[in-house]
């Protein structure tokens, strides 16, 4: 299995933790200090060795800071762990605020006496982060002081997991689409036409994607630590590990790189400075400690990480990699709704084998390389945990009369999937038939949008809440996010969300995924991801525009659909959506019983 069951949370552990961390803030002279779930890169997954927000405080979600001061401690997350931060987090040592990170300042502010003394580790703090912590906490001179050490890994000391190790390896043009030398090219490119010397890449896939290598450093994601020092001309130069470079690999970036170790990196950093290079450097991605080496804040110079943008746009390669990955994963998903179906008729299925048995049908394909994400298996109430991760503490079996809600993802060679689906176990209610049609409808108002050129997220967002909004309800995350081709299952900067500024452009894959929760109760959300179309004027038109391809393929479950709810264009869709489910799945499937349940679950309404 790519997922472990047991509980990640360590929460009785960590009232001694946090009391053994006061005091070496206490003899560092600090009056509080911020723990953040990311790592060295700003990654969203981390490696069990820079974990320190969860081995800390007992929080195992993707998103989060906590700040320890001397008498009182807070958990800073969002809408997606407000049950599960509740949970898993002890209240009677530590808060939970749901504030958006921006908020951080003004707790300290509260909570600190003037003077006061924050330490970070200026490792895992992006430039950004600091500055606004810098402004916002000056009025009342309350310092920001980077630690040479971090306190946490102290504390942890001998306990604390060994750095990853294992190799990695090439990306094959086959999969890839464009040869490193060309992506290196492009971002020099970029450089020049902004007047820089040269780019610091921090972000994992960033390193990744541009030098087409792959790893196994991060979950689920199949991308390595290292860093990249690109110049405007000349060779790019990638730190990582000696022991994670096969010779044979080694051999092939040399062609085109310099590769060293992390331990050079500082003196390079610091010979760019010396020389009075202009150096990019993402503000918001990048740490505080690269801004520091660099000469300070005020020395770099600002701007986004140009991979981002660059690998944001898929290929024709990835994108036919992209299609043949969904179809293949269709059918695995397609063949577990199936056995689903039958299994649940004897009350014995739980959360745990619902999830063995879909990641034993991403195996059949001989092709699965990983899974992208710990999958989402709720039933009953723990699928109004919008990010809920089952264990063996919480395992609950699928129940008649109750919704199950699962959310799952593949890693194959050719593409990066991400599918949600959510099941009547028995005879839905009424209600649960309503909600369901209700998140249903923006969903299919999300897949069959057209829009101008220079749309953003933001834009779209209101599209999959409309329904939701008229009948008082609504959904507390983002409504889709971007996708990486054989990368991390959440890839900027397009979203489709309430903060997604971004433009979105043809190539890009993004999911479409709204929902509704009602907690205790039941959890419902429709996940597909969908290609943004290159522009095209509507017949009788006067504007040319894009729109999606659903490139997902499984059945959506008719049980849950009110049908007198959907407008005609929305019966339409999900008719023409089941029919072509069907004509591309059925021919993949040998077996007549599952090729008679998808024809049943794909028929028309």
């Amino acid at each position: 299995m790519f997922q472990s069951f047991e509980s990640q949370s360590e929460r009785g552990a960590a009232a001694e933790r946090i009391k053994e961390l006061r005091r070496h803030l206490a003899a560092a002279k600090l009056d509080a200090f911020l723990v953040p779930r990311a790592d060295e890169h700003q990654g969203e997954y981390v490696p069990a060795s820079s974990a320190r927000l969860g081995w800390l405080t007992g929080f195992s979600g993707s998103a989060g800071l906590a700040i320890i001061a001397k008498k009182s401690a807070v958990l800073f997350t969002d809408g997606r762990y407000t049950v599960q931060a509740k949970a898993e987090v002890d209240p009677d040592i530590m808060s939970v605020s749901l504030l958006p990170r921006g908020r951080i300042g003004e707790w300290l502010l509260e909570n600190l006496p003037k003077g006061a003394r924050v330490g970070f580790d200026p490792r895992l703090h992006t430039v950004s982060e600091i500055e606004r912590l810098e402004a916002v906490l000056q009025p009342r001179a309350i310092k920001m002081v980077p630690t040479p050490r971090n306190p946490v890994d102290r504390v942890w000391g001998s306990e604390r997991p060994a750095p990853p190790s294992d190799p990695i390896f090439l990306h094959p043009m086959k999969f890839a689409g464009r040869s490193a030398a060309d992506k290196i090219a492009d971002i020099q490119k970029a450089l020049k036409a902004a007047n820089q010397d040269a780019v610091v890449l921090t972000l994992s896939d960033s390193v990744a994607w541009a030098f087409n290598i792959r790893g196994s450093d991060i979950p689920h994601t199949p991308a390595p630590l290292a860093f990249a020092i690109v110049p405007a001309t000349g060779k790019p130069e990638l730190f990582i590990a000696d022991a994670k470079v096969p010779d044979a690999v080694r051999k092939q970036l040399e062609t085109f790189a310099r590769v060293s170790t992390p331990d050079a990196l500082a003196d390079r950093l610091k010979a760019l400075r010396t020389s009075g290079k202009k150096v990019r450097l993402d503000p918001n991605a990048a740490s505080y400690w690269f801004a520091k080496s660099l000469g300070g804040v005020r020395r770099i110079a600002r701007g986004s990480d140009p991979v981002v943008a660059l690998k944001a746009i898929k290929n024709t390669t990835e994108i036919k990699g992209a299609r043949a990955a969904h179809v293949r994963d269709g059918v695995a998903v397609t063949r577990f709704l199936a056995w689903l179906d039958g299994a649940v008729q004897s009350g014995t299925v739980d959360e745990i084998e619902a999830v063995r048995r879909l990641e034993g049908f991403r195996r059949d394909t001989s092709q699965l390389r990983e899974i992208s994400f710990d999958t989402i298996s709720g039933s009953g109430a723990n699928g109004a945990i919008v990010h809920y991760r089952v264990n063996e503490a919480t395992n609950r079996n699928l129940k008649a009369g109750e919704l199950f809600l699962i959310d799952s993802g593949a890693q194959y060679a050719d593409g990066t999937t991400d599918i949600t689906r959510t099941v009547a176990i028995g005879k839905p209610s009424a209600e649960m038939r309503e909600r369901f049609t209700l998140v249903l409808k923006g969903h299919i108002d999300i897949a069959t949008a057209r829009f101008p050129k220079g749309t953003r997220g933001i834009d779209l967002d209101p599209f999959a809440r409309r329904a939701l909004w008229q009948a008082g309800l609504d959904y507390d995350h983002g409504t889709g996010h971007g996708i990486g081709s054989y990368l991390s299952v959440h890839e900027g900067p397009q979203s489709i969300s309430r903060a997604g500024m971004a433009v979105l452009e043809p190539g890009m894959i993004i999911s479409n995924e709204p929902g509704y929760y009602k907690e205790g109760a039941y959890g419902i959300r429709i996940e597909n991801l969908v290609l943004v179309t290159p522009l095209e004027k509507p017949a009788g038109g006067d504007r040319e525009m894009m729109s999606f391809e659903t490139i997902t393929l499984a059945p959506i479950d008719r049980r849950l659909i009110a049908k007198e709810m959907l407008t005609a264009e929305q019966i339409e869709w999900l008719n023409a959506y089941h029919a072509r489910v069907f004509t591309e799945l059925a021919p993949l499937i040998d077996d007549t019983k599952e090729r008679a349940w998808l024809k049943q679950a794909t028929a028309p309404i």
